[in-house]
């Protein structure tokens, strides 16, 4: 059997992203045939600043840009290139020229400063696809799926309604089946019965409702969140919903970050991504590390499969 093809979106150049393709090339190619989303000059360009030379055995596929690369350091060129490649990555599968994109770490205040109006790859996603996205971050032993993203903590309460909660577990459902789910509680101690919130009467009406509708116990909770990733409960669960990013990402990278990526679920494309940003403190100095990229192109290949 052929092996999967896999869209690479180079990520933001002033970070970490092409040090860690080039390092890990070799170790991908063994499972996927990469197909990287920049043009030869730039890939030859940040090569020659990690002292390194470029694969002989290299598909690339043409990303117009020329710019000079600055290690470390925010800016309009890269982001945009960033958003670039990303786009070229998604229209290889749409094409079906490629079976999954995986992407390198963008920088999102380089995106704004290009004048690119999307809080990152998922954003981005949701708008091109008229999708609801789901972004689950982790890795085999723990996966996080989080309700809401990158908004204010102030704006999170207001955000969980009866119907968006609903519209998103049935979606989460309809990307993993069969795999019983522990939804997190807003508040502290989950509420304590109404004296820190009621927000949880939310969250149990749409998860009984949900359950009978789907005819399997699937979701559990809402489950005190300071107690939810504790050894014992673990033993249990690794799929867990939290209700906004820190309450997941938090105890999950504590646990999980080298290992953890990005994937998105509800969409017509597979795209994960590596678990980390663009560590511009250490861009070019040949200390990025490859484990989540690598886990990143296994998941794919993985939802290829299935």
């Amino acid at each position: 059997m052929s092996k999967p093809k896999i869209a690479i979106s180079i990520g933001d150049l002033s970070g970490i992203g092409a040090e860690i393709a080039l390092k890990a090339h070799n170790t991908i190619s063994e499972v996927c045939d990469p197909i990287y989303c920049i043009n030869r000059e730039l890939f030859s360009q940040a090569a020659k600043l990690l002292d390194k030379k470029l694969p002989q055995e290299l598909e690339l596929y043409e990303v117009v840009g020329d710019f000079k690369i600055q290690k470390g350091v925010v800016n309009k060129e890269s982001g945009r290139y960033s958003y670039d490649s990303f786009m070229k990555a998604v229209e290889l599968c749409e094409t079906k020229e490629a079976n999954a994109v995986v992407t390198l770490p963008i920088h999102k205040e380089a995106w704004m400063l290009a004048g690119l109006d999307f809080k990152g790859h998922t954003d981005l996603l949701r708008k091109h696809f008229d999708k609801e996205a789901i972004m689950m971050l982790g890795c085999p032993q723990m996966f996080v799926a989080l309700f809401t993203e990158h908004i204010p903590l102030k704006e999170v309460a207001s955000s969980l309604t009866y119907e968006k909660l609903k519209r998103f577990l049935l979606d989460l459902h309809n990307s993993i089946p069969k795999e019983k789910i522990a939804v997190l509680g807003l508040n502290p101690h989950a509420g304590d019965n109404g004296v820190l919130g009621n927000e949880e009467q939310i969250i149990t009406k749409v998860i009984e409702d949900l359950n009978k509708e789907i005819d399997f116990e699937q979701f559990v909770g809402p489950v005190v969140p300071d107690v939810a990733f504790a050894p014992y409960f673990r033993k249990n669960y690794n799929y867990y919903v939290a209700m906004y990013h820190d309450q997941g990402l938090a105890p999950l990278k504590a646990l999980y970050f080298d290992e953890s990526v990005n994937i998105s679920l509800n969409l017509p494309i597979i795209r994960t991504s590596v678990d980390h940003g663009t560590a511009f403190d250490i861009a070019y100095t040949n200390q990025a590390d490859t484990l989540s990229y690598v886990n990143a192109i296994k998941s794919a290949i993985e939802f290829i499969k299935n």
